[in-house]
């Protein structure tokens, strides 16, 4: 269990980084902020940069029974994707990683069960997956959230393309070597991004100058989608590891992420305020506080 654990982990904590560096991108000036289109499409085509991992293992083509895998995993991570960056056009950034964040795991508890059966876990796993959830669940919630139709309609949909992401990753991990599988479905999610290029109005989004402000916000995107790539890469190594019955577990460890980049920003506010600077209150804190040791019991339950 050890090393899908560490893996698990490390991936949310380069998450986390990620996330403060996406901050900083958001705190400076940006001419024109691009379409859902465009993010979707340079994201899903960096995904070709798999292809250097190729030197490091024993290629091949895909098992005939992989290959259905394979192809639905990047048509939902690439789907997933697109709706998400919607979403996030529509609403505020941190409502929507938070409920696509906690509505995850229900999702991946319930499809594990739908796509690999009944699973056989104890009474211990199932308490510490109730506090991992809880505990990430509570770090994310916050204070006057605007529930619509709209808001629910997308973001659940998109939490339910990335938790099918995560089972039929499983699924081609159980059928193929890690690195051979992770790089046929990046090859798969950079064919699926080319679709983006069929109309000519997302042509024109796609290739417009995009220009920041500064070096520094350039650094900041750019250390931003390196933390983000080393995250998507030890979590695909992490599900390659762990267990079918422990799937929403390893998913309901995304609270680590809050947590890691709630004591990183706090040092930075603290220590560089003029480079980000976060209010702090009585009643975050207690929040905050209240997750963690939720996020920790249910860790050592896990290693005990």
């Amino acid at each position: 269990m050890v090393y899908w654990l560490i893996a698990i982990i490390s991936a949310y904590i380069f998450f986390g980084l990620s996330s403060l560096c996406d901050k900083l991108v958001l705190a400076g000036k940006v001419q024109k902020s691009p379409q859902p289109n465009s993010y979707a499409f340079y994201v899903g085509v960096s995904s070709i940069l798999a292809i250097f991992l190729i030197p490091f293992t024993k290629f091949c083509f895909p098992n005939s029974s992989s290959w259905i895998w394979i192809i639905m995993d990047a048509a939902v991570y690439i789907t997933g994707l697109y709706v998400m960056f919607v979403a996030l056009e529509k609403f505020d950034v941190s409502r929507v990683i938070a409920t696509i964040g906690a509505t995850q795991p229900i999702f991946i508890f319930i499809l594990t069960w739908v796509f690999f059966g009944a699973q056989d876990i104890s009474g211990v796993n199932i308490l510490a997956f109730v506090m991992l959830f809880l505990g990430s669940a509570i770090i994310s919630v916050e204070k006057n959230i605007e529930v619509t139709g709209d808001y629910l309609k997308i973001t659940l949909f998109s939490s339910l393309m990335f938790s099918l992401d995560y089972i039929f990753s499983k699924h081609v991990f159980l059928g193929e070597s890690f690195l051979n599988g992770l790089i046929w479905v990046r090859i798969f999610i950079f064919l699926f991004a080319l679709i983006f290029l069929f109309t000519e109005s997302s042509r024109r989004e796609i290739f417009s100058k995009q220009m920041v402000s500064n070096k520094n916000t350039q650094l900041n995107f750019i250390l931003a989608q390196t933390c983000g790539g080393a995250g998507n890469f030890l979590q695909s190594f992490g599900i390659s590891l762990v267990p079918v019955a422990f799937l929403a577990i390893a998913n309901s460890l995304r609270g680590i992420q809050y947590v890691f980049l709630f004591f990183i920003t706090i040092f930075v506010s603290l220590f560089y305020p003029k480079i980000l600077h976060e209010k702090m209150s009585v009643e975050i804190i207690l929040q905050k506080t209240i997750s963690i040791v939720l996020i920790a019991i249910g860790l050592a339950m896990l290693v005990s």
